[in-house]
């Protein structure tokens, strides 16, 4: 499942932000703008998806659809959330024919804070400095 929305995650970095990305799996050690969405998958399994961005990509997510320099945390905020649903969306679609398929809850804002969550799986997409950590934690 992961995997897929990796792949999802990679596609916005490559069709939306049209910047070079890199997937790694170093954690990030600063203050970011943690979102989750909830996914129930067909094998009856419910997971958690956490999107966690530190504050310059979320910036460049709000340029890019807002044409803000500077937005402020309540549009950061929204940027998030709109940002993991696009992400988690897409990733649904990609795994609609396989055994990963899913359907997927309104995404949450969490926090602005250290991503100090339990997870099963994590990875971490670049671009630039900026980067967005992608956990998932199973639920059941």
């Amino acid at each position: 499942m992961l995997n897929t929305i990796i792949e999802a995650t990679q596609n916005f970095c490559i069709h939306q932000i049209r910047l070079a990305h890199v997937t790694h799996d170093e954690k990030q050690k600063k203050r970011t703008i943690i979102a989750y969405i909830d996914i129930d998958a067909d094998n009856g399994l419910r997971y958690r998806v956490y999107l966690s961005a530190d504050e310059t990509f979320i910036q460049r997510v709000s340029k890019l659809f807002l044409d803000e320099d500077k937005s402020d945390e309540e549009t950061l905020i929204d940027m998030a959330l709109e940002t993991t649903n696009i992400i988690v969306g897409s990733a649904k679609v990609l795994a609609e024919n396989s055994s990963d398929a899913y359907t997927i809850q309104t995404p949450h804002f969490e926090k602005i804070g250290d991503f100090d969550y339990d997870y099963d799986e994590m990875k971490v997409i670049q671009v630039e400095d900026d980067k967005l950590t992608v956990a998932i934690k199973e639920l059941n």
